[in-house]
């Protein structure tokens, strides 16, 4: 079965030029920038562009297979502002970093085209203006669109950040596809403190009332991996929020929204269902009713006694029950109905015929 997730991955929905992968300090979307630069490497039709400003190449590409001609990588982890040999000005660096990068792009062979950027973050970092970053990143947008077919803009993003409010917007994409990764931690505080494990164990609209004001603090999550008796952050499997924005389908339908969640199976290197993570299968373990085992009678061992003798027994059976009747459906009376008055205190009755003085 073909999930939202797969789909995101695989590139299926039609003008969708733009996804979004967010990290945490608790949980990483590493793999799945892996697997997308994997993917882009064996694909012969599509161009890559990979900007790496944080991490090494050789993170995503295996070194002793040498580089795919459809893969061109843009090494920036050796430049930092204010580190050159030679000194060069704020707005000299920003230009020439903005020049080569838009450069790159443009230098793409024709085709559907790729631009991955592998730390959002560190270009804001290396640019100094939220809003500098987020016109290059539009300025490759439009370069990425205008190649149409399967192009796209890959950003991988480490939250909390000024830039992802921005990249989120319908301004700056209307179609998004936007992946973020949770600890499995998460859902089983939010199974056993809150009762309401992730759909279908519980209806959606409860759950992600309750998921999406919790994810929003960040905190949140860190407390349960480093907090006191969370289990660290480490290569294991990892919840995915899968939302999606506008675009199309395969078969061309027009898309709203749509949000679920998913796994990332670290064995198999790719999306799975919830209940396949190791880490969550309790939540979908059935467990057994245990049935009270009769214990020792407290009856026993006293220095009086609580039981009672047969003749105490037949004595306490012919006791009238004052509220015996309660619950049973009246007698039915034997005498004729009359209205019985009981006058009250209030009441001026006199017993003397007040017309006795006149003839009828």
């Amino acid at each position: 079965m073909t999930t939202l997730l797969s789909s995101a991955l695989a590139h299926t929905s039609r003008n969708q030029h733009l996804l979004l992968l967010q990290s945490s300090t608790a949980q990483s979307c590493l793999p799945i920038l892996r697997a997308l630069v994997k993917q882009a490497d064996g694909a012969a039709r599509d161009t890559t562009v990979l900007f790496c400003f944080l991490y090494a190449p050789s993170s995503f590409l295996d070194p002793s297979r040498g580089l795919s001609e459809c893969v061109r990588v843009v090494d920036r982890t050796a430049n930092v502002p204010r580190y050159e040999d030679e000194p060069v000005s704020d707005k000299d660096w920003v230009g020439s970093l903005k020049t080569a990068i838009l450069e790159a792009v443009r230098a793409a062979p024709a085709g559907p085209l790729n631009v991955i950027v592998d730390s959002a973050d560190t270009l804001l970092s290396d640019l100094s203006s939220v809003a500098e970053t987020t016109r290059l990143l539009s300025e490759v947008l439009a370069i990425v669109r205008s190649r149409g077919g399967s192009s796209r803009l890959i950003i991988h993003a480490l939250s909390p950040s000024p830039l992802l409010p921005i990249l989120t917007q319908t301004r700056f994409s209307p179609s998004l596809t936007h992946l973020t990764a949770h600890p499995p931690a998460l859902l089983t505080h939010l199974s056993t403190a809150y009762l309401t494990p992730p759909p279908p164990l519980s209806p959606p609209e409860k759950f992600w009332g309750v998921f999406i004001p919790i994810v929003e603090r960040h905190y949140e999550s860190e407390k349960l991996v480093f907090g006191p008796g969370g289990e660290g952050r480490g290569p294991q499997d990892f919840v995915v929020e899968v939302l999606v924005r506008g675009g199309a389908d395969g078969l061309g339908r027009r898309r709203g929204v749509e949000r679920v969640l998913e796994g990332w199976h670290p064995t198999v290197g790719g999306p799975c269902e919830l209940r396949d993570l190791e880490s969550l299968k309790g939540l979908w373990a059935k467990r057994p009713v245990l049935e009270a085992q009769s214990g020792a009678d407290p009856t026993q061992n006293l220095p009086f006694n609580l039981n009672l003798t047969p003749e105490q027994q037949r004595s306490r059976a012919q006791v009238p029950l004052p509220y015996a009747h309660e619950g049973k459906p009246p007698e039915t009376a034997q005498a004729p109905a009359a209205i019985l008055y009981d006058p009250d205190s209030a009441d001026d009755l006199d017993d003397d015929d007040p017309d006795e003085d006149l003839d009828i």
